[in-house]
This record gives C-alpha cells, sequence and structure tokens, in this order.
C-alpha cells in the first residue's frame, strides 16, 4: 500500500506538471499568434495609411477617410501594445515554467529509484506525452488556419470599404469641382456678353468720335472765317474796334456780376464847357463815387505784326504798336474825365481787350505801366479788370449789407418803442388785476361775515330750500406776477444780458 502511494505521488505530480505546461504553451502559442495578426493588421493599417495619404494629396476630401484609417492605425498599435505585454506575461510564464521544470528535475533524480521498476508506467507516460505533442501539433494548426481566414476576411472587407469609399469621395469631389466650376462657367459667359456690349459701343463711339471730329474740323474753318472777317473789320473800321473792346468790357463787368445801366453805363455823353465827351464806360460806386474806362485802344500795328513774315519788319511794327499804346495812355490821361465828376478818383481805366496786347507793348516799352500811371492812367488787361470788377460788386455787396443793417437798426428801434409801450399796458393790466383781487377778497370777506351767517339760520329754523345748500366760496390768493425784463435797464440787466450773450 506504501509502495502504491509513493508511486501513486509522482506520477500525480507529473501528470500535474504536464498540464499546466500543456496549458502555459498553449497560452504562449495563442498570444504570440495574437501578436502575429495584430502585427499583420498593423501593417496592413499602414499600407492603407499610405495610399490614403497618396490619394489624399489629389483629393482633398479623401482626408476624412485617412482619418479613419488613422484611428483603425491606432487602435492596432493599442491591441499590439496589449499583445506585447501578453508577451511580457508569457516570458515570465517561461520563467515560472524552468523554474517547475528544475523542480521536476529535482523531483527526477528523487525518484531515480522508482523509474527502474516503473519502465511500463514511464513508457505510458511517454506515449501520453507524445500524444500531447500530437494534439499540440493539430490545435497549433488549427489555430493557425482560423487565424489566417480571419485575417484575409478582415483584409478584404477593409479593402473594400476602403475601395467604396474611394469611389464615393472621388464622386463628392467630381461634384464639389463641378459646383465650385459652374458660377466661373457662367461668370465667362456673362463676361463674353460685357465684352461684345463693349465692342458695339466702341465701334458706335468710334464712328460718333470720328463724326465729332469732322464737326470739329468744319467748326474749326467756320471760326476761322470768322476771325479772318473780324481781323479785316477790326483794321478797316475804328468804331467796330471799339463796340469789340465795349463787348469785351461788358462780358467781364457782367462775369462780376455787375448789371448794365445799373452798376456800369456804356457810351455816356458829358459836357466839358465848349465839347462833349464820351466816355467809353462809366462804373458806378457807392456813395455816388464812379470810375471812367476807355476801350479805344491802338491795336492796327499789332495786327500788322501779327500777319508779318519779315523778322524785322515784325520787330519795328511792334515797337510801333508799344509806341502807339504809351501815346494813347498820354492822349487819355490830357482828356481828364475825372474831372467831369465830383467824386470820381483822379484817374482813368485805359481797357486792353487781350493779355497778349500788353505784353507786347510791355516788353518794347518796359515804363509803359509806369508812364501812363504818371499820366492818371490806370492800365488794365482783361484779368486785372476782372479783378477790380470784382472788388467794385464787393463794395456795391458791401454797401446793401450796410443798408440792410441800418433797415434792420430801425425796424429794431421802432420794434423797442413798441414794446415799451406794451410794458407799459401790461404793468398797468396787472395793476388793475391785483385790484380787482383785493375787491374780490373783501367781498368774499364781508359776504362770509355778514351774509352768510344770517342765512344759514334758515337751516337752524328748518326752512324748505329745494335741497340746496350755501356753499363757501373760496379766497383768491395768487398775485400777479410783474414784467420785470420790461422794466428799465440797469446795470445789472446789462450784466446779465452780456452773461446771455
Amino acid at each position: 500500500m506504501d509502495v502504491v502511494i509513493l508511486v501513486a505521488i509522482p506520477l500525480a505530480l507529473l501528470a500535474g506538471l504536464a498540464m499546466a505546461w500543456f496549458a502555459r504553451e498553449s497560452s504562449v502559442a495563442e498570444a504570440r499568434r495574437e501578436r502575429d495578426a495584430v502585427a499583420q493588421r498593423l501593417a496592413l493599417a499602414e499600407a492603407a495609411r499610405a495610399v490614403a495619404e497618396a490619394r489624399g494629396e489629389e483629393l482633398p476630401p479623401l482626408r476624412l477617410l485617412l482619418n479613419e484609417v488613422r484611428d483603425e492605425r491606432d487602435a492596432a498599435q493599442r491591441a499590439l501594445a496589449a499583445a506585447t505585454q501578453v508577451a511580457e506575461r508569457v516570458a515570465g510564464l517561461e520563467a515560472e515554467l524552468a523554474a517547475e521544470r528544475a523542480r521536476v528535475a529535482e523531483l527526477a533524480a528523487a525518484k531515480a529509484g522508482f523509474e527502474r521498476g516503473e519502465a511500463e508506467r514511464v513508457q505510458a507516460h511517454a506515449a501520453q506525452i507524445a500524444q500531447l505533442k500530437e494534439y499540440e501539433a493539430r490545435l497549433e494548426a488549427r489555430f493557425g488556419d482560423l487565424a489566417g481566414k480571419a485575417l484575409e476576411t478582415a483584409q478584404t472587407s477593409f479593402l473594400k470599404r476602403a475601395e467604396e469609399r474611394f469611389a464615393q469621395a472621388g464622386k463628392e469631389g467630381e461634384d464639389k469641382i463641378k459646383l465650385l466650376l459652374t458660377p466661373v462657367e457662367s461668370t465667362l459667359k456673362r463676361y463674353d456678353e460685357k465684352l461684345e456690349k463693349i465692342e458695339k459701343d466702341r465701334v458706335g463711339s468710334y464712328g460718333e468720335l470720328r463724326e465729332a471730329v469732322a464737326q470739329l474740323t468744319q467748326g474749326n474753318d467756320i471760326v476761322r472765317r470768322e476771325t479772318a472777317r473780324l481781323t479785316n473789320v477790326l483794321r478797316s473800321s475804328p468804331k467796330a474796334r471799339g463796340r469789340w473792346g465795349e463787348e469785351q468790357l461788358r462780358n467781364i463787368l457782367e462775369a462780376a456780376q455787375l448789371s448794365e445801366n445799373v452798376d456800369f453805363t456804356l457810351q455816356s455823353s458829358i459836357s466839358d464847357g465848349d465839347k462833349q465827351l464820351r466816355p467809353d464806360c462809366v462804373i458806378n460806386l457807392p456813395g455816388g463815387r464812379c470810375i471812367v474806362i476807355d476801350v479805344k485802344c491802338p491795336l492796327v500795328h499789332f495786327e500788322q505784326a501779327f500777319d508779318e513774315e519779315d523778322e524785322e519788319r515784325r520787330s519795328a511794327l511792334l515797337l510801333q504798336h508799344a509806341s502807339a499804346m504809351k501815346a494813347y495812355a498820354a492822349d487819355l490821361g490830357r482828356k481828364g474825365y475825372w474831372r467831369q465828376f465830383d467824386l470820381s478818383p483822379d484817374f482813368v481805366i485805359m481797357f486792353i481787350p487781350g493779355e497778349h496786347f500788353l505784353s507786347a507793348a510791355a516788353e518794347r516799352a518796359p515804363d509803359l505801366i509806369e508812364s501812363a500811371f504818371n499820366n492818371g492812367v490806370i492800365v488794365a488787361s482783361t484779368i486785372n479788370m476782372l479783378a477790380l470788377a470784382k472788388v467794385m460788386a464787393g463794395m456795391w455787396r458791401q454797401e446793401h449789407l450796410a443798408e440792410q443793417a441800418k433797415e434792420i437798426a430801425d425796424v429794431g428801434k421802432e420794434l423797442y418803442r413798441r414794446l415799451a409801450t406794451m410794458g407799459g399796458h401790461v404793468e398797468k393790466l396787472g395793476r388793475n388785476l391785483n385790484q380787482a383781487t383785493g375787491a374780490y377778497n373783501s367781498f368774499v370777506g364781508s359776504l362770509e361775515s355778514q351774509v352768510m351767517t344770517q342765512a344759514r339760520r334758515f337751516e337752524a329754523l328748518k326752512v324748505e330750500t329745494g335741497g340746496k345748500t350755501i356753499e363757501l366760496l373760496p379766497m383768491v390768493e395768487t398775485t400777479v406776477r410783474p414784467l420785470a425784463k420790461l422794466a428799465p435797464a440797469g446795470p445789472a440787466d446789462d450784466v446779465d444780458a452780456q452773461a446771455a450773450e
């Protein structure tokens, strides 16, 4: 019996160790298979990620799918980390297994004496071990087949899903591109229509421009002929030249907002003893003053010089033009137009209807303006005349403003006088109202004290009054407010008025 127990104990230990070793070897193999499967899935995920990134560069909508692939890659990496942890645990189990094997070796050495008589048991045990190894090989093959099929199925499903996503993303990208190009196409069509319209307008405008140029050329010819005719008229008739100067002067004065026959007079006649003088223009100024303007300056030599082709002859004619201007200014000063007007300044204005006339004469005779001024003549070209006319118009505006201010002052004085009269009436009315208020209060007091007390005795005597009672009459306590602003102004009122301003 003791021998059987001693033999059974080692057998039980060996069986337990065999079962533990088989279980641990199975766990290790399964962990390795899971790790290999995770590694393969990771490789597939990396390949899919590379493909997704390559396509993502071409088509931005695939970035969403790429993110999903990256999520699956991260999940695979986490699974790989878990498998690594399992492998580490397997390494620990292998160390424990080595320790157990060492203990088995010790037990085997201890039971060496028993193994001699236990050959059949050892052979049987070896047969069981071989059978267990066969089972292990079968299990490994079975698990390998299952893992391969699962990986192949997952790979096929993943590739199919990726292709579907890529196709969907490509279609969406194509639709989006078409949607983006539709406004561009419509805009290009509008541009084409506008370009056609602009081209039509350009052709029409070019025709109108050509017609306008033809009309302008025709107008220039007409102006040239009229200018030649006007030049001939001015050369042949001094009166016509004077009328042309008057017309120029009228345009300048009217441009300065001066009115003919109101602010200025043309061709007025004045008497100088035994002869009549006819100044070309007299401008009226405020206060009864006036200024005389002459417009008949000589221009014949300048016109001849303008038509002359010979340079020496032209220079000689321009010198004659300057001399004629200077002589005419001296003769104009001797006439003394200003003496015929009481309030006229002691000079007359010689109007030259063109800047080129004056510049040509002043260039040949630099003392022209000074010499004319010494003779009581102010030389004025068109620009200077316009400035003088605006100054005169400003004087009239100031005169009108002064008249309006005087009229406003007169109206203010009359208004103040009438307000003072009205203030007296209002003050008298206030006194009468106060007197009426005092008389009313006296009447009410007398009525209350003398009449009402006697009348209320009827009520005490039960006399029929028809349901009516005698009401109390109110006293008037309000007084009339005095009109302080209509009182005579004193120093304090002046200070208040200044502060208000």
